[in-house]
């Protein structure tokens, strides 16, 4: 079975959209991510527009409020055709339970529940900003971890963390859970403002389900080519 290369859409406008849509396969072949740039320009309207052409669309707005108000974001964002939406772990385990029962009161009848993600510790936080900035007394791992075995008994589909905690995470919670790895970088680009990257065949032999991948395909000269490579060295 062929992994998801979830490709960010991390613009502001429709212009530079459907630039990027055009080089990308056919929409039913690929999975898009659209995040709070796109979401608080073009708003729920566009996530629409694209679930209706067939894309798999991975919404990552990481909901982090009180169970009501989750609750009831969710129960909207299920009616808007997605696959994926995301919330942060650290919400705790009430706030994670309210989410998924959101996406199933707002799922209509006979349409798939959208899977839930839980955020655990951004690809862009390092072991310094944990320990000093977070005050967390546990390694990253640790603290990874526990973050990822409180939200699946919470009822979480899966957790977005970065690729270098997969192996670990996938041998302590086991393969019917998602791992969503961003932080991905091909060999010779740089790794922005990620702190804990990969290339994609390291995410794969980590154990990675899917991977997201935003400007190494984005600001490519070649968006195809970049995206064609990334999909083949990762499946």
């Amino acid at each position: 079975m062929t992994k998801p290369v979830i490709v960010a859409l991390d613009v502001d406008n429709q212009t530079q959209l459907k630039e990027i849509l055009a080089s990308l396969a056919e929409p039913s072949q690929t999975t898009i991510k659209i995040g709070m740039e796109l979401f608080f320009n073009s708003g729920a309207n566009i996530v629409k527009e694209l679930a209706n052409q067939g894309y798999h669309i991975f919404l990552d707005l990481k909901l982090h409020d009180i169970p009501n108000t989750v609750y009831n974001a969710t129960k909207q964002l299920a009616q808007l055709g997605i696959s994926y939406t995301t919330v942060h772990a650290l919400g705790g385990s009430k706030m994670i339970k309210a989410a998924k029962e959101g996406l199933i009161a707002g799922t209509a009848f006979n349409k798939n529940v959208p899977k839930l993600l839980a955020v655990t510790e951004l690809t862009s936080i390092s072991d310094d900003v944990l320990s000093n900035e977070q005050n967390c007394k546990f390694s990253m791992q640790k603290q990874v971890l526990s973050l990822a075995k409180m939200a699946k008994s919470a009822g979480s589909d899966g957790i977005v963390c970065s690729p270098l905690e997969v192996k670990i995470l996938r041998q302590q919670l086991g393969d019917d859970f998602l791992y969503v790895t961003p932080g991905i970088r091909p060999n010779h680009s740089t790794s922005d403002d990620q702190a804990r990257t990969a290339t994609p065949r390291q995410a794969k032999e980590f154990g990675a389900s899917a991977i997201v991948v935003g400007r190494p395909v984005t600001l490519a000269s070649d968006p195809k080519s970049a995206y064609e490579a990334i999909k083949k060295e990762f499946n």
